[in-house]
């Protein structure tokens, strides 16, 4: 017998969870997608953002908090990423798309990926928040914890880089 035992969902958490899964998976793809740069990844971290939830008490599982896991999750596959690149072993630091990502984006949308995923980190998570799913400034703050006054002025400097870097095409 196995010492650790899972402990059973509270009532009603498998449901809530279900339910977030059908309603949002896409979405929350498509966030990571923008975050990490690639599907492939953003599938991943999606995928093990839920397995993490279960189990979770049905109140904490809003879509609020999944998003901020989602955006943790992704932090966290880009640090990763950042440490395997600095190993004097490690292959390309840049991150390869799939060729089902390249052929749905479309060279625009591809050259504003690439251009988003130039940004420092905080920038491309306010821009992505804010823009893609249409947070208010006191959603990203808490989603990001900064201040609603960080947020404004990171976003309006993502947004001039961003500018500078597409020749006025942002």
């Amino acid at each position: 017998m196995n010492s650790k035992t899972v402990a059973p969902a509270p009532p009603g958490a498998e449901v809530v969870l279900a339910s977030l899964y059908r309603e949002h998976w896409l979405a929350l793809v498509r966030l990571a997608v923008l975050l990490v740069g690639d599907r492939e990844s953003a599938e991943d971290v999606v995928q093990d953002v839920f397995s993490r939830l279960h189990g979770k008490h049905p109140e904490k599982l809003t879509l609020a908090y999944v998003r901020v896991c989602v955006l943790n999750a992704s932090r966290s596959v880009l640090r990763r990423r950042g440490v395997a690149a600095r190993a004097p072993l490690g292959g390309s630091s840049e991150p390869v798309d799939s060729a089902e990502t390249a052929a749905l984006l479309g060279e625009s949308r591809q050259e504003m990926l690439v251009a988003l995923g130039r940004l420092p980190r905080r920038q491309r998570e306010v821009l992505v928040l804010r823009y893609y799913l249409d947070l208010s400034d006191a959603e990203i703050a808490k989603a990001t914890h900064v201040r609603e006054s960080t947020v404004r002025s990171t976003a309006s400097r993502a947004l001039g880089r961003l500018q500078r870097e597409m020749g006025g095409k942002a």
